[in-house]
């Protein structure tokens, strides 16, 4: 391909090298350089020939006949501006890419280059190379074009003038300059920065400047005055009426856009589209034999129309809008009096007229807005008002009409425009999709937009095509252009930037929560369940990688677009029964912050997402598995996400008001569980508030919902009075904890409001404090932090005469259950309350240690308040107990004797490191004994047996993990209390196997007193101890004989023989047999 571009360039390079040797020639004696304007027809002949037959005959078309013409105007300027500006040789051949070709040419002037332009196709083209000249060149080399333009006048040269004029205010063709316009840009740049260059202006008075000084801008040359003079010069060969409507509309537009407007008046497409058709059907009757580019002249009527619009490059130097008004209305009337402004056919004006008329209305309407301003002086206001009257009159006199364009000839000119991306085609979308009518068939007009579909892509756009579908739709037309319509949409809306999909998603919303499903018949949108289908079993499967996240988000909006409501059901529901499916579904939705709902239906049912959640958790929560998908997906939901600080897709207040008021105080009723309300609650909360003021959840009736709360654990007292499976609306002692975490966590937040705005909150706190007067008197003190000082700590007075409690912070309640004796019950109840509490509480106890009397009189009560306060117990509060418990061992204020019912032989041991340990051990055993005698044998069902099981296990385990820190099993690992170890590893062995056996024993002596015998959580301590103990005998070997080992396997199996349950025996008899073997 080079070397044919090579070819061809040197061939008509060589056509035009040998026409001008001939002008050349032709012109002898003189030269070409000297040629002058009226010896151009001696000459122009075989340069005219020549250019025609290197731009006529060219295979590329007319892109390339536009190239050649290009290039020889370049040729040809360049070899006149170099020749001017006196290169050097020496530079020339170095730097300038035309040397050879000029030096092939012989000398010419600027005359050949002028009368050049007078050639279809050229004023234009010199106009755009006119625009890559420097400003500081531009006027003087347009000055050489006037001076030519006006000596010995002809029409041409009129005409000349006016295209350079108009194709000046239109500007650039496209964005970019081209390579030819690169080279041409590049060579005033290198005579600019040549030294001795006669080029400037300024060359005559050259002198050394400043450097320190930074030099001016060049002035912008005054173009208008230019014109406008030259028109005056020319006034004679003016004489026909289409030069003169060229010549006035070139003034008029010139005057508009350099002197009435400083910013580009922005047109809409309902003015834009026919007044472009307008044009072009005007220059299509006009054209006559000529080809017609239906595109080509759409965009040059759209640059029209621009450049009449926009603000000018060349503004006016030096000369007051009140003078080109008069040199104006002076060439108006000149015009005018010659007749020269009449429209010859009225039925039929040509182009020119139809711009003069445009270019008089607006005009006249700018400078009615001027005058009627106070920014105008009396010279101008009375230059305005004479050429308002003189262009006023003229505007009148021009008589023919403005046709109106009908759909159908409008319908070409803008579907042209969208096919080729014309500039300003996103104006026309809208307008396009707007009426049915636009093209002679429906199926051009649904063939545009399927060829076009990135041109439409705007929310407002697609929502007019929806709002078309539904109407046709529902009148009598094919079904298949239906579909077809109902598919072009789907794919522009997916085209759209995920910002647009949002906001066209929610105006959908506003006509039905089922989309286009929900707005056109089904026959419309049949296949869409295989699509979605298809769209949720393709994320499922193609994970939550950061690339798959971007199609997925894609994917979903597209069928939410078809049908929210359907596709957010799906989403719920995958999300529950996928495991883990939850997250990668939450990124979804939080991108699609406008599936969360809208429109009037919400006011009533709340949002759209809300509603499918609910249907999810009322009929698709079959398992806990899938309750804690469906709490782990509202949870991502809940997290703060998109660029505006502190929202979420779902906010935590929606899911608190939707699935857990309702169901809390549903009486039993709800289909979501009470755990999950409690869960789901916990979660709520949990998250950062963002520091907003008021907190949230002051929004969700958070006193109501407090006394909710209060009742629930108030009725955990009664749990063991229900079956084992519980009944609806009761919490299970495994959820109590939950509940207590719940209600404290609620109290704090709504204490810091109350603290913040006592006067706002005073009388809903008063509401709740005289409901839970009726409660359990514990209830309260989970209020705490709402209470904050409005009221005492109230407690059974019992429990004042075993503690010594301020007065100001402590009041007594009488009452019937806590009589004389229970000060310790209520004292015990009170250290599993709080770990606050239970400081209050260890301080504060009323105990004479020095009296031996009081202290065992305190232990046996202490026994007994264990006893009636272990079964009520959760988790959490009986670790509260134990620690209490095991203070009041360290203290000696509990006394409990260690009796060696489990030991054949006096160990000759220190115990003393583990005394808290086997003393605590002896308690529970005494506390199971009593709980297990007939005295309560009632107190419990099977599964609170099976409770306090895992309680009375929880404890030992605790036991078992301090022998642990005590004596680690890794030799590298340091011990709790070194001094434990003074004897050494192999006592501290001894020991801790001794202490291993005493807590098995009394494990095995509470599972067989349990009623049942069947304890798992008893069975699986027993296990665990038996692993401990074969732990430590690995680890030390010398701290058992092999003759204590075979006693100690005896005594094991003796024990456990006692148990009811032969598997569990069983499995103890054989891990006692493995762990114990000799050898």
């Amino acid at each position: 391909m080079m070397n044919q571009d090579f070819w061809m360039s040197c061939e008509k390079t060589a056509v035009l090298q040998g026409a001008f040797l001939l002008a050349n020639r032709l012109y002898q004696p003189a030269t070409l350089s000297s040629l002058k304007k009226e010896d151009w027809i001696k000459v122009g002949h075989p340069i005219l020939q020549a250019v025609k037959e290197i731009c006529g005959q060219e295979r590329g078309g007319c892109q390339s006949s536009f190239h050649w013409k290009k290039k020889i105007l370049i040729i040809l300027w360049s070899k006149v501006v170099e020749t001017e500006s006196e290169e050097d040789m020496e530079n020339g051949w170095r730097e300038n890419p035309f040397f050879s070709l000029h030096n092939s040419l012989p000398e010419i002037n600027r005359t050949v280059l002028f009368e050049l332009l007078k050639l279809t196709g050229f004023s234009q083209i010199y106009a755009q190379l006119l625009l890559c000249v420097p400003p500081a060149h531009l006027s003087a080399e347009l000055e050489k074009l006037v001076q030519h333009v006006t000596c010995d006048s002809t029409k041409e040269d009129v005409r000349v003038l006016l295209e350079v004029w108009w194709e000046l205010w239109k500007g650039r063709w496209g964005s970019q300059e081209d390579s030819l316009d690169q080279v041409f840009a590049a060579m005033w740049t290198r005579l600019n920065n040549t030294p001795a260059t006669s080029l400037s202006p300024q060359a005559a008075k050259r002198f050394k400047s400043d450097p320190d000084t930074p030099t001016p801008p060049p002035p912008t040359p005054d173009v208008v005055s230019m014109f406008v003079q030259a028109l005056e010069r020319m006034g004679e060969h003016l004489n026909t009426s289409e030069l003169c409507c060229f010549a006035l509309s070139n003034c008029l537009d010139s005057l508009y856009t350099s002197h009435l407007i400083d910013v580009a008046v922005v047109l809409p497409g309902e003015v834009t589209l026919p007044t472009l058709t307008r044009a072009v059907n005007i220059r299509k009757r006009h054209a006559g034999t000529e080809p017609f580019d239906l595109v080509q002249v759409i965009r040059e009527a759209k640059r029209d129309l621009t450049a009449a619009h926009t603000p000018s490059r060349f503004k006016c130097c030096g000369v007051t809008l009140a003078l080109t008004l008069q040199t104006m209305s002076h060439l108006t009337q000149a015009w005018d009096e010659r007749e020269l402004l009449k429209t010859a056919d009225i039925s039929d004006p040509g182009p020119w007229e139809l711009r003069l008329k445009s270019s008089l209305a607006r005009v006249l309407k700018s400078l009615e807005e001027k005058s009627m301003s106070d920014a105008i002086d009396e010279v101008e206001r009375q230059a305005l008002n004479d050429v308002k009257g003189t262009w006023s009159c003229l505007l009148e006199s021009l008589p023919f009409p403005d046709t109106e364009n009908s759909a159908t000839e409008m319908a070409p000119i803008a579907m042209a425009i969208i096919d080729h991306r014309l500039e300003g085609f996103q104006d026309l979308t809208l307008l396009f999709v707007t009426d049915l009518s636009w093209a002679p068939s429906e199926e051009e007009w649904l063939s545009c937009l399927e060829r076009n579909k990135n041109a439409f892509l705007q929310k407002d756009v697609v929502m007019k095509l929806v709002t078309t579908l539904i109407a046709k739709s529902q009148m009598d037309v094919v079904l298949e252009q239906c579909r077809k319509l109902k598919d072009i949409i789907v794919d522009i809306f997916s085209e759209l930037p995920l910002a647009e999909k949002n906001t066209t998603l929610a105006e959908m919303l506003k006509y039905s929560r089922s989309g286009l499903q929900g707005s056109v018949p089904q026959a419309v949108t049949e296949g869409f369940s295989q699509e979605l289908n298809m769209a949720f079993n393709c994320i499922i499967q193609g994970g939550a990688t950061q690339s798959n996240l971007h199609s997925a988000v894609a994917a979903i909006a597209r069928v939410a677009f078809q049908n929210p409501e359907a596709t957010l059901r799906r989403c719920c529901h995958l999300a529950v029964v996928n495991l883990g499916a939850h997250s990668l579904l939450s990124k979804i939705l939080q991108q699609l912050s406008s599936l969360r709902g809208g429109g009037t239906e919400d006011n009533v049912t709340g949002s759209l997402l809300c509603s499918c959640l609910q249907e999810t958790a009322t009929t698709k929560l079959s398992s806990a598995k899938e309750e804690d998908q469906f709490q782990h997906f509202l949870v991502a939901l809940m997290q703060p996400s998109g660029s505006v600080e502190g929202w979420c897709f779902l906010p935590p207040e929606e899911v608190v008001c939707s699935f857990v008021l309702p169901h809390l105080a549903s009486s039993g009723s709800s289909n979501i569980s009470l755990e999950l309300c409690l869960r789901l609650l916990q979660s709520a909360l949990s998250l950062d508030p963002q520091n907003t003021s008021p907190h949230w959840v002051m929004n969700c009736s958070p006193f109501p919902l407090l006394y909710i709360l209060c009742q629930l654990l108030n009725e955990a007292s009664r749990c063991w009075q229900l079956t084992a499976e519980g009944a609806p609306g009761h919490l299970s002692m495994e959820s109590k904890d939950l509940l207590v975490t719940v209600l404290t966590s609620l109290g704090r937040v709504v204490g810091r409001e109350v603290a913040s705005a006592p006067n706002t909150w005073s009388r809903a706190l008063f509401w709740l404090y005289n409901k839970v007067e009726a409660l359990d008197w514990t209830v309260r003190f989970h209020l705490k932090a709402v209470w904050g000082a409005h009221f005492k700590n109230e407690v059974p007075s019992s429990l004042l005469a075993v503690c010594e409690l301020p007065e100001r912070e402590w009041s007594g309640l009488e009452l019937a259950q806590y009589g004389q004796g229970t000060g310790l019950l209520a004292w015990m109840e009170c250290c599993a309350l709080s770990d606050e509490v239970q400081d209050t509480m260890l301080a504060s106890l009323a105990l004479d240690q020095h009296r031996p009397s009081d202290v065992n009189m305190f232990s046996k009560g202490l026994l007994v308040a264990v006893t009636q306060t272990l079964p009520w117990c959760t988790v959490t509060e009986w670790g509260r107990l134990l620690k209490a418990l095991r203070e009041l061992l360290r203290s000696g204020r509990l006394h409990v004797p260690y009796s060696l019912e489990y030991v054949d032989f006096l160990p000759l041991l220190d115990l003393r490191a583990f005394s808290c340990d086997l003393r605590l051990s002896v308690l529970l055993l005494r506390v199971m004994q009593l709980l297990c005698g007939s005295s309560c044998a009632d107190w419990l069902p099977t599964h609170g047996w099976d409770h306090v099981g895992r309680l009375y296990a929880f404890a030992i385990r605790e036991a078992v993990d301090s022998l642990r820190g005590k004596l680690p099993l890794n030799p590298s690992d340091t011990p709790t209390s070194p001094k434990d170890l003074k004897d050494g590893p192999t006592s501290a062995g001894q020991e801790v196997l001794f202490v291993l056996s005493q807590l098995f024993c009394h494990v095995q002596h509470v599972q067989v007193m349990t009623p049942g015998g069947q304890s798992e959580a008893l069975f699986l301590c027993a296990l665990e101890i038996l692993t401990h103990y074969e732990a430590v005998l690995m680890a030390h070997p010398g701290s058992s004989t092999d003759l204590e080992s075979d006693n100690a396997r005896h005594f094991f199996t003796t024990i456990t023989d006692n148990l009811e349950d032969a598997d569990m025996k069983a499995v103890l008899r054989q891990k006692i047999s493995q762990l114990l073997s000799p050898g």
